[in-house]
This record gives C-alpha cells, structure tokens and sequence, in this order.
C-alpha cells in the first residue's frame, strides 16, 4: 500500500467522528478516532477537490452542530457517526475544479481528517500570500478576522473618541476587534476568563484597560467602573449576564454588534435577559449578522489586514496544538477558558 501521499495512491486516512448528540458540556468521549482507506484521487467528471490537510480550526460552533437542533436554521447537526468538520488549511492534491490545480494552498470547509475530498469547492479560497503564517487563514485572515472587521466597520461605525467594550476580549475574534477599535482611536476594555489573558490584552494587544470577569461579583458595577461615561460600543460574542448588564450601561444611540453568545451554547435553558427596556429608552441599535454573508468583502478585507500584519499594527495570539488526535481537548478548551487565543490544530508539517 502507498502511503506517500501522491495523488492516485491509496493511503490510510485518521478521521475524527462524532458519535452521539452531544449533551450538556463537550467532553473528549464524544469524538472518537476512526482509521479508514481513501484512494487519492478525485472521481472522473467530478468538480471536488482533493486536499491534504494541514491545519484544523476549532470554534464554537462547532459544538452547536454536534447537538441535537430541533429546528435547523442557519446551522444543522452533524449526524452521529459522521466525520467532524471546520475551516481548514490544506494543500491540493488533485483537482477536478478548473479554479484549483495541484500543489495550489487553500482555505475553507474541510473535515477533521488528514485528507478530504471537498464535493463543494465554492466554499474554497486560494490562498495568494504566503509569507504569513498559513494558520493566519484560519483566524485573522479568515474566517474569525472578517467577522471582526464586518462587525466593527460595518455594523459599530466607531468614530476616534467613542468607548467599546469587547466580551471574549481575547478570543479569535475579539482579540481583533480590540485592535481594530485601537487603531480607530477608541478607548477600549475586554473581558476575559483568566489574569493571565487580562495582562495579554492590556501588554500585547493594547487594550486600555481588561478585566476577568470570573473574579467580579457584579457585572454593571464592573462596568461603571471602567465606564463612568457609558459605553458607546459593545462587540458581544457571550450573551447571558454580560449582555444584561451591558444594557444598563449603553450611551443613547449606542451600539450593539453581536456574532455569538458563548455562554448560553451548553445550557439546557437559556439565560433570559431582563434589561431590554434600555434598548428602547437608549434608542440602542442591536443588530447580530454571520459572517458567510459578507464573503463577498474577503478581497477588500485582505487588503486592508495584511498590510496591518506585515507592519505591525496588528497582532495575533494563537493557542497551537499538534496532532489530529487532539481535536477533542481543543474543542473542550473553548468552553472551559483553558485556550489561549485563537485555537488551532496543526495536522501535518510540510
């Protein structure tokens, strides 16, 4: 049997599988690992792609799509005993898609695996600059970096001198959004789950002042304290109690982008939220958008962020892990804070 990787060969694929809905909390045993045959190469007339896979992402979402959803709407489960999926960095090995050709980089949809065959190359994109770290693709090039510059150039208008708050501060789009609103000339705090992550925004990332939001007892008087003005902006990917108490402290006509709610993934019930009067006395904008909508800005976006990359203005803090195998304990680290920054899997080294 060949196991060289060429195209044509027949290799032995690892693959990580679900193997039930998920309940509660993510655990390590709801993944398992699973070794099958794959001949590598693209079936004759087809337009799929055929990828090595070289770095992995992982994301919350991808928790959501491994319980069980009642009602699909922009996401649908996975199905128990199917292969896990995310975004993903690989290299072609055969292409039956005129856009791509072999030894071609690409980011996009593949699966927890070490080669994939992608039937849906239009969710593909060839990566053009390789003098960024290829991982890159999966944060601040990717998919985690327009969802920061959509959501703050598009939805927050910030103006030089306006007050943002960052909840997750120092997730893969948080982390961001901070550098963004920094480079706007805002003034800028984050939450986040760790002292640790609190000195990284404020010493690495630039953040005017951090808090970690597991040591306060109250949450609006945290907020008063960073904010006796008010806040103008609020960038949201938790939800729940932050949220509720972010209302309390909106300026009129603030803004409130919102691309997740990471603590209300695992609940049975989720959190109410019991402050919204002040969306209407504090004439707020709320507004939640996804990412994939606004696929159609990425070359724009790419202009704009690798200069900042290439100059230093933006920086990027990365939590790698090696080795397929160790995707589940990734994906457990986003729900138990133990991440530090963007989560990325690295599954082969060229």
């Amino acid at each position: 049997m060949e196991t060289d990787g060429g195209a044509g060969n027949v290799v032995r694929n690892k693959k990580l599988m679900l193997k039930d809905y998920i309940k509660g909390s993510p655990k390590e045993s709801d993944l398992h690992l699973t070794t099958e045959s794959i001949e590598l190469k693209v079936p004759q007339g087809s337009n799929a792609v055929l990828v090595k896979v070289l770095y992995l992402s992982i994301d919350p979402y991808q928790y959501i799509r491994s319980t069980k959803i009642e009602k699909p709407g922009y996401f649908s489960s996975y199905s128990p005993g199917s292969v896990m999926a995310s975004y993903g960095v690989g290299r072609v090995l055969e292409s039956g898609h005129s856009d791509f050709q072999k030894g071609d980089l690409v980011w996009g949809k593949t699966g927890w695996e070490e080669y994939s065959l992608l039937t849906e190359p239009e969710t593909l994109f060839k990566i053009q600059h390789s003098d960024v770290p290829l991982s890159y693709y999966l944060g601040v090039l990717g998919m985690p970096g327009l969802t920061a510059y959509v959501g703050f150039y598009e939805f927050c208008a910030a103006k030089e001198g306006e007050t943002v708050f960052i909840s997750s501060a120092f997730g893969a789009v948080g982390q961001l959004v901070g550098q963004l609103a920094k480079l706007t000339g805002c003034y800028v705090v984050g939450s986040a789950g760790s002292q640790e992550k609190v000195d990284l925004l404020k010493n690495k990332l630039g953040f005017d002042e951090a808090f970690n939001y597991k040591e306060e007892k109250n949450l609006d008087d945290t907020l008063k304290r960073h904010f006796p003005g008010g806040i103008d902006i609020c960038f949201d990917n938790v939800g729940g109690k932050m949220l509720d108490a972010v209302l309390l402290n909106m300026k009129l006509n603030g803004r409130i982008a919102h691309c997740g709610m990471i603590s209300q993934y695992t609940l049975d019930e989720p959190e109410g939220i019991k402050n919204m009067m002040n969306i209407i006395y504090k004439r707020l904008r709320l507004e939640g958008f996804v990412v994939t909508d606004y696929y159609h800005l990425f070359p724009k976006f790419l202009d704009f962020m690798l200069p900042c990359i290439r100059e230093g203005k933006i920086v990027y803090v990365e939590d790698i892990s090696e080795a397929l195998e160790s995707c589940p304990a990734a994906l457990v680290g986003l729900f138990n804070s133990s991440n530090l920054g963007k989560k990325v899997v690295i599954v082969a080294r060229e």
